[in-house]
């Protein structure tokens, strides 16, 4: 397209955009292509760690950044160093990050160039994301939503607040970015998609990868503005961006901008754009954004000289900047691993446990009444996932009248995409509102673990404390007798491999009701995993999960384990006591079986599996030199054995007899008759059968 032929947004609006910006935007572009120079010519120093640049994108970024204000908040993907510089970031301090230096102002040398993480004053918010294509849409919608809800309680003004997404063309295709789109016009929410498109992937070519543009596809998804611009052209970008900003500020609903510009830059430094782009390049170069502009620029009567001086001026500028971030210290190795959790708020065991005149409760009205509690004393809380609006209350009765209490706007259903429910919080996080959520089942929580552990997991560590993760997700776990191969499954051991995740995992109502509300106040993101078996108690042998409910002031810290059952003193002395250390059902399948060893076990609920109260392992291991640990899990490969792996280890001295340990049948899945399952689950004859060996050993 050339400059005298104006796009769809250029007719619509007066092709004007004031000098200071114009020169602004040409110096700043000056400034991205001497980096992106720069990089190339010292790649002994510059591709040592792996980035991208904005190379043929910076008239589209620049026309953002620029307009950013610094009650927005900004999603960027990791080609958008450009809407960096234009929001008010230094090339210096881009190139920090690029050579993981300790003054890195984003994540001090933990990420890559181009992945910022911000809080500053008079600058857009950026919380940490990954580099995970598309995988920002979630959490930047979640943000959006934080913001209309806030907005919607009256707990935050409403000043045209919204969120910039930034995408490249090829993550669209990702199911994660439906899933934000169609959250984003089902609530209408504040959030402007801007979707850069320069036709490549890595290899693999528009044509390839799509039938349609992001243009074309927004069209599907009803109630979403768009808008098409010419994302090499500043002026057409500027106007446009200008418009959509605007628009999305004062309807409050979400827009997409899809931004046509050239790929002048290598994929990243790994991938380099002369293996494979061939002639394409060439045709590529006719089109760079900075000689459009500056084509422009001398056609409103600049000068030739005016123009060479920003170029030598930016040239100067990269120099200075590059050999300051060069000299610049490495991170300290002393304080590697700072920052995978934010401090936790409960550290002590508070309010009372069993009130006077207090009367028993299930395990799932405790949690019922501990979110009730919560979403009363604060505004800030909301409550979603499938099925807990008010129609059905959850599955389990579990959120049954919150929604009548509260409001539709506080407590209601999702669609069916635990991607979004695991990967929103992230974004309400970072907006200051407080989400709970639920996966249905267990079973169902894989679509929604890309978000858990690429987006949550990582977010304090690689911001450096910055933007640690509030999140509460509840998630219904375990067999509770024939409910089959897609409602029965145990997932802790794949969630504990995940760093940066807490799980709790409470066996009781009183528990029930003190975890939950301190997962509610740790800043940091929690699985909270409630077996279905014990929230009615109909489990044969699982009546005291049923506890006398606690008062609305208790909580129970994490990572502090329970001793249910202490041996006889006696037994403990004379050498023949053991320790059954496990959580949830196992609690009372250790229970049952205990009673054939009378004074003889000791019994440990973890309560809390990440972190793990060590302490309390290691005292009862070395205490009764007999252990066993207890999962419902199938045992191969299992945190279980893993567990015992470790208490093999350092408390082998202690140790009369190998660490015994007991779970389901290594088989893929719960089979559905209740006979089957009954063979492949563990039970309280199956632990009295282990017990009796570990301490006859």
């Amino acid at each position: 397209m050339s400059l005298t032929t104006p796009s769809p947004a250029r007719r619509k609006l007066k092709p004007e955009v004031d000098r200071e910006i114009l020169m602004k935007a040409f110096a700043l572009m000056c400034q991205a292509r001497r980096m992106a120079e720069t990089y190339d010519e010292k790649r002994d120093v510059c591709g040592k760690y792996v980035h991208s640049t904005s190379r043929g994108h910076e008239a589209i970024q620049l026309a953002t950044g620029l307009q950013l204000t610094a009650i927005d908040y900004l999603s960027p993907y990791y080609r958008d160093e450009s809407i960096l510089l234009g929001i008010g970031l230094s090339p210096y301090e881009l190139m920090l990050q690029l050579m993981a230096k300790r003054d890195d102002p984003f994540t001090s040398g933990r990420s890559y160039y181009g992945h910022p993480a911000l809080r500053r004053e008079g600058l857009p918010v950026i919380p940490h994301q990954s580099s995970a294509t598309g995988m920002q849409a979630i959490p930047a919608t979640g943000m959006a939503q934080g913001i209309a809800y806030l907005e919607s309680q009256g707990l935050k003004e409403a000043n045209g607040a919204l969120v910039v997404c930034s995408l490249g063309d090829g993550s669209v295709t990702e199911g994660e970015v439906a899933e934000a789109f169609q959250m984003a016009v089902l609530k209408k929410l504040p959030i402007l998609y801007l979707v850069q498109d320069n036709g490549w992937g890595i290899s693999a070519t528009g044509k390839e990868m799509r039938t349609m543009d992001a243009y074309e596809y927004a069209g599907g998804f009803k109630g979403m503005d768009r808008m098409a611009v010419d994302g090499a052209d500043f002026i057409d970008s500027y106007l446009g961006m200008r418009k959509a900003l605007e628009t999305v500020r004062k309807k409050r609903s979400p827009m997409l901008v899809h931004a046509t510009c050239p790929l002048l830059g290598h994929h990243t430094s790994g991938v380099r754009k002369e293996w494979y782009r061939g002639d394409s390049l060439e045709e590529a170069r006719q089109n760079d954004p900075i000689d459009r502009l500056r084509e422009y620029l001398l056609q409103r009567g600049e000068t030739e000289e005016t123009l060479w001086a920003i170029q030598t001026e930016a040239a100067a500028k990269i120099s200075e900047a590059y050999e300051q971030a060069k000299d610049s210290p490495d991170p300290s190795q002393s304080d590697f691993d700072t920052h995978e959790f934010a401090p936790p708020a409960i550290v002590t065991e508070q309010g009372e446990r069993q009130p006077e005149g207090g009367e028993k409760v299930l395990m799932v009205d405790a949690a019922l009444h501990a979110v009730d509690d919560l979403l009363k004393n604060h505004p800030e809380a909301l409550f979603y996932g499938q099925d807990v609006g008010r129609r059905l209350g959850g599955v389990f009765r579990e959120a049954a009248t919150l929604a009548q209490k509260y409001g539709d706007e506080r407590v209601f259903n999702t669609p069916i995409q635990e991607a979004y429910i695991v990967g929103s919080t992230a974004g309400m996080s970072a907006v200051g509102a407080k989400a709970i959520v639920e996966i249905q089942f267990a079973d169902y929580i894989w679509p929604g673990m890309n978000q858990l552990v690429e987006e949550l997991s990582k977010s304090c560590y690689l911001s450096h404390g910055k933007f640690p993760v509030q999140s509460l997700i509840r998630v219904p776990i375990g067999a509770y007798g024939g409910g089959g191969p897609y409602h029965s499954g145990s997932i802790e051991s794949t969630l504990l491999t995940i760093r940066g995740i807490k799980v709790v995992y409470p066996s009781n109502a009183a528990d029930m009701k003190g975890l939950l509300k301190a997962s509610f106040y740790d800043p940091n993101p929690v699985v909270l995993l409630e077996h279905k078996g014990l929230y009615w108690s109909k489990v044969p042998g699982t009546e005291e999960a049923k506890t006398i409910e606690p008062d609305a002031d208790y909580v129970v810290p994490l990572g502090k384990a329970n001793i249910v059952q202490w041996a006889a003193e006696e037994k403990v002395s004379e050498g023949s006591s053991a320790v059954i250390i496990t959580y949830g059902m196992g609690i009372y399948w250790a229970k049952e079986a205990s009673r054939s060893f009378e004074g003889r076990v000791e019994i440990i609920d973890l309560r809390t599996l990440n972190p793990i109260d060590w302490e309390a392992i290691t005292l009862a291991v070395n205490k009764h030199g007999r252990a066993f640990v207890l999962t419902e899990e199938p045992l191969l490969n299992s945190f279980a054995e893993s567990l015992a792996g470790r208490i093999q280890r350092e408390c082998f001295r202690s140790l009369d007899a190998p660490v015994w340990t007991l779970g389901a049948a290594n088989l893929p899945a719960v089979p559905l008759n209740v006979g089957l399952e009954k063979a492949m689950l563990p039970n309280a004859e199956k632990v009295r059968a282990a017990l009796e060996e570990l301490l006859n050993f």
